[in-house]
């Protein structure tokens, strides 16, 4: 799709398709505002030939998980993940393991610890 503006309400929604919008910025504060000025937070992607460039915008951009110079992916071993209205928390890789576990924290003073492990050093 060409010629897509912010106000068109497609700009506006998290698809999930075949589907590609093409927009035009004047600089590259106006097209990170661009990027990040939905309620959606899913993937994307930056293309470009200058590594500093991709690393600069990618860490800028509002998204659980950004590609350079290549579609979004997912895999079993990288957590994947939307932020804002696209989801909370992360599946698969690590992250994706701590979603499924409980921790706990203990924090107290004048605690022997001896006396806690004691019977179990036996």
């Amino acid at each position: 799709m060409t010629d897509v503006t912010p106000d068109n309400p497609i700009s506006q929604e998290e698809i999930f398709g075949p589907v590609l919008m093409v927009f035009s910025w004047n600089n590259e504060d106006d097209m990170i505002e661009l990027a990040n000025g939905t309620e959606f937070g899913l993937g994307g992607s930056v293309y470009t030939q200058d590594p500093a460039v991709a690393a600069r915008i990618a860490a800028k951009l509002d998204a659980g998980a950004i590609s350079i110079n290549q579609p979004t992916m997912a895999s079993k071993a990288i957590p994947f993940g939307g932020i804002k209205a696209s989801g909370y928390g992360r599946e698969m890789g690590y992250s994706g393991i701590r979603e499924f576990t409980n921790e706990k924290f203990i924090n107290s003073a004048l605690i022997n610890m001896d006396d806690v492990y004691g019977s179990f050093k036996k």
